[in-house]
């Protein structure tokens, strides 16, 4: 990546590590949602604590919120933003060990990010969009080709997170898999190691 002009660099707001739901709670309310108030948006704290439950870290040593294997982290998080308090609309890419955000792109890519999900519409009324995707070589150098296996349990752990995070601030989510993987990687200036793995629209109920 290269040296980013500050303006671009968005500092979020510290995640909650208490919340009013508890675990069992959040586990017995989970359900996939696609029904979104598309005129209610989101606070940046509440995308702050969505974002470190997919993969904040959680001491000083680097480790995050899902399992890794070997340590190796390799799953990118990306914002599409579109109706979030104090974050202007554009693309985002997440940055775990100093908890911001770097802004890739400007303006609202929502519709766009639909189309490439052949036509879903929760993507596009979804407040903002989640997107994981994998930088496979960070896992398969040290695991061969088993560790494909291991990045694609990587994102179900991190998917899970942003699940049960979302329960517990009232939000609703899915998780959606079928979408064009070129557009989403050029929509999303993806670098070109890097794979699109899912998409998690979320908004308010």
């Amino acid at each position: 990546m290269t040296m980013a002009d500050s303006s671009n660099i968005i500092d979020l707001p510290e995640p909650s590590v208490r919340g009013q739901y508890s675990l069992e709670e959040s586990i017995a309310q989970r359900r996939s949602i696609r029904d979104f108030e598309p005129s209610r948006s989101l606070s940046l704290a509440e995308i702050s604590q969505l974002l470190w439950a997919a993969q904040g870290t959680t001491d000083n040593r680097g480790f995050r919120t899902a399992p890794s294997a070997g340590a190796l982290y390799p799953l990118e998080v990306h914002l599409v933003a579109g109706a979030v308090k104090g974050l202007l609309p554009g693309i985002y890419r997440y940055l775990p060990h100093e908890h911001r955000l770097i802004r890739v792109d400007e303006g609202d890519k929502r519709t766009a990010l639909a189309q490439a999900a052949l036509g879903q519409s929760w993507v596009e009324t979804g407040a903002a969009v989640i997107v994981f995707s994998a930088i496979y070589e960070r896992t398969t150098r040290k695991y061969g080709d088993r560790g494909i296996r291991y990045v694609h349990m990587e994102v179900g752990h991190a998917a899970q997170n942003v699940f049960l995070q979302s329960v517990s601030l009232r939000l609703g989510t899915v998780v959606v898999g079928a979408f064009y993987d070129h557009s989403v990687k050029s929509l999303l200036k993806m670098r070109h190691e890097e794979q699109p793995l899912c998409i998690m629209p979320i908004g308010r109920r």
